[in-house]
């Protein structure tokens, strides 16, 4: 039997950094806990100070499928490369002709781009797009494949 798992992400602004990566994954907002309507009013109804509503956010896979991601604040800003990235699978695999790889991925990362990305390096192979490697709004590596 496999563990369930989620992933967090460490940020300085949760609200953004998860706005990216709704966009990027095409997932949404996680539903409030059972008995609240919004996370507004469960986090009245907790008592937490509206200076403190941004100090974290959701996001599920709209199909209830993939494991959900979680965006927590944290005073300190990203200093070193991440050591764990996603990587976005869009190019259809190495078995795809090398054109049709680099369109989808390109495709892609001008999607990503409008929505707050970087592209930190294009990593070829014999010439040929392999990867884009990206950053977030906040700077966290993730590749386009």
């Amino acid at each position: 039997m496999t563990t369930r798992w989620t992933m967090t992400v460490d940020c300085t602004d949760p609200a953004v950094v998860a706005r990216f990566w709704s966009i990027a994954l095409r997932y949404v907002e996680a539903d409030p806990p059972r008995g609240w309507d919004s996370w507004e009013s469960w986090l009245v109804d907790q008592g937490v100070p509206e200076d403190e509503w941004n100090d974290g956010a959701s996001l599920s896979d709209p199909d209830g499928v993939l494991p959900s991601i979680s965006f927590l604040k944290v005073p300190e800003p990203r200093t070193t490369k991440n050591r764990l990235h996603l990587d976005l699978q869009v190019s259809g695999g190495r078995d795809k002709p090398a054109e049709q790889r680099e369109t989808a991925i390109r495709q892609e990362a001008e999607r990503l781009i409008e929505a707050g990305a970087t592209v930190v390096h294009e990593a070829t192979q014999d010439g040929v797009l392999d990867h884009l490697w990206m950053a977030d709004p906040e700077g966290n590596d993730f590749c386009v494949v």
